[in-house]
């Protein structure tokens, strides 16, 4: 049996697709309110409360940046749920959310270990290439933007994102439909990344554009002094549930 015999009706796959997961999970906000906001309230209140506790220290403050980028999508599990119930034409509040979060399935946990560990090298290579190419030592945020973002000489700066590129790419690989999957199926942690990798290499095109639709809006929501992400997070969420819905369809056998 393949994970997309189960499954509703979906799309095909292609390069506007993801703007049609955005439209689904906007509909899904608006037709189910509270939980997306909690959602998103919750999980932007923790990520001020980080950015505060680091806000004179780079390396922390790039240690819980990169942290709540990667482990967020765990906390937003619960908004899969939510779609799910949509999608059956169910309404469900956050008493069934919270169900979720209690009941302490441990391949979410190892699959948030594995994730903040992810986080944690990126930290560490991230303060390896700037200790090393960096000309002065830096050691506040403000230290960063003058020495490494301002400067007019192409280099550091560059490398930097393009390393951060390069290893946010296998994450995003292994989480795209992974962790829905996971919240769908009693299937292993293995099984979902498995399925997620071969769902993102049938489709590089539409998942490439969905990894970077998910960046601008992470921006943007962080431009807004976190304010967007409010809103932002749960329709993302939300739309991760349909992406990995049509993704499943054509990831082959699970």
């Amino acid at each position: 049996m393949t994970l997309a015999s189960t499954t509703p009706p979906t799309a095909p796959v292609t390069l506007a697709s993801p703007l049609r997961w955005l439209a689904l999970g906007w509909a899904d906000l608006r037709r189910n309110p509270v939980p997306g906001l909690v959602h998103g309230l919750l999980i932007t209140a923790f990520g001020a409360f980080l950015l505060w506790i680091a806000r004179d220290r780079f390396w922390l403050l790039a240690g819980a940046f990169s942290g709540f980028l990667i482990v967020a999508p765990i906390l937003a599990t619960g908004l899969y749920e939510v779609s799910r119930a949509s999608e059956q034409g169910r309404r469900i509040g956050m008493a069934e959310v919270l169900g979720l979060w209690r009941s302490g399935d441990g391949r979410l946990v190892r699959f948030g270990l594995l994730l903040g560990l992810a986080g944690t090298g990126w930290v560490l290579t991230s303060a390896g290439l700037i200790t090393l190419w960096s000309p002065v030592p830096i050691h506040k945020p403000l230290d960063f933007l003058r020495h490494v973002v301002l400067v007019r000489d192409i280099g550091l700066f560059e490398v930097w994102l393009l390393l951060g590129a390069l290893l946010a790419a296998p994450v995003f690989a292994s989480t795209v439909v992974a962790l829905p999957l996971l919240v769908d199926r009693p299937v292993t942690v293995g099984t979902a990344v498995t399925h997620s990798w071969r769902a993102v290499a049938s489709h590089p095109g539409p998942t490439t554009l969905w990894a970077a639709l998910i960046a601008v809006l992470a921006a943007l929501g962080m431009a807004t002094a976190l304010l967007g992400l409010v809103v932002l997070i749960p329709v993302v969420g939300h739309a991760s549930w349909h992406a990995y819905r049509d993704l499943s369809a054509v990831a082959g056998p699970g």
